[in-house]
């Protein structure tokens, strides 16, 4: 299990019945997480909280804000530096369990001894990006949304990473890829976090089950002749650590060889225990 637990600003007070208590800096949220059933541990605890995530019986929700938050505010992991706010989808622009992620592919760059090229498909709002690129490598940013571009944008400043460190691309993530095997563009490191379900700028429909296969046999056609790592999330229920790692393993590894390492993410929770979030698969070149 890859577990985030190197926050300060960052922590899920208590989870159970449907739902999780996080705090984010000085702003307690309480948000619907289907993964855990179990009993509240500390159900006075809840009543802290600043705003509510309501899901309507229609599908979607709204926030029932308790008091009033700023639009939107910051909050630190480290030496990075990130702005969150509530957004109409239950999200804040932030999965702090993916500080798990950042922390590994940080020392993979620094330990590497040589400039590092990587290319972050479906970027968002850059918390990997900004992670890759402070701990030295250079990132190319790829996500279909351009507001998410933006905010990555804002993040970068943020944290403080020079301009010159990030490409910013608004595009389909297949479609580029492809385009830079043409322009023989090559990365030495590759990550992505593919939804379940979407569409690109173009109106293109991407679902995971069907589009990931022949994504990964694209994305190692353009990796370099030594490749540092390659990573991909995954939030789709029912696509286990094992079918990523499969997957991985057929193309990634078919062309390189080396290793995966795949296993849940998880976040520390303060009143007990720990909250899945979903699962990564990690290659290396090394075998295991």
């Amino acid at each position: 299990m890859f577990i985030a637990d190197g926050w300060k600003d960052y922590e899920v007070l208590d989870a159970g019945e449907g739902e999780k208590l996080e705090r984010w800096a000085d702003v307690v949220l309480r948000r619907p997480d289907p993964q855990s059933i179990w009993p509240k541990q500390q159900p006075g605890l809840w009543k802290s909280a600043d705003a509510v995530y309501n899901r309507s019986s229609g599908g979607g929700g709204a926030w029932d804000f308790k008091r009033s938050l700023p639009e939107n505010w910051q909050i630190s992991y480290k030496n990075l530096r990130f702005q969150v706010h509530p957004t109409g989808f239950k999200h804040t622009g932030l999965f702090p369990e993916q500080a798990a992620n950042w922390d590994w592919m940080a020392e993979e760059i620094r330990r590497a001894g040589r400039p590092i090229r990587v290319l972050n498909l479906f970027g968002y709002t850059g918390g990997a990006t900004v992670a890759c690129a402070a701990a030295g490598a250079h990132v190319t940013h790829v996500d279909a949304a351009k507001g998410m571009v933006s905010w990555a944008g804002d993040n970068r400043r943020l944290s403080g990473v020079d301009e010159t460190k990030v490409r910013w691309i608004v595009d389909d993530a297949l479609k580029f890829v492809q385009r830079e095997e043409r322009r023989g563009n090559r990365y030495d490191a590759l990550l992505m976090d593919p939804p379940s379900y979407g569409r690109g700028p173009g109106g293109e429909i991407w679902k995971l089950e069907d589009a990931l296969w022949g994504l990964l046999d694209a994305c190692g056609r353009i990796l370099s002749e030594k490749p540092l790592f390659f990573l991909v999330n995954s939030y789709t229920t029912g696509l286990q650590a094992t079918v990523l790692s499969n997957m991985i393993s057929f193309s990634i590894g078919h062309w390189y060889g080396g290793s995966v390492r795949a296993d849940e993410l998880a976040l520390p929770i303060t009143s007990g225990g720990v909250l899945p979030c979903g699962c990564t698969g990690r290659w290396t070149p090394e075998e295991a």
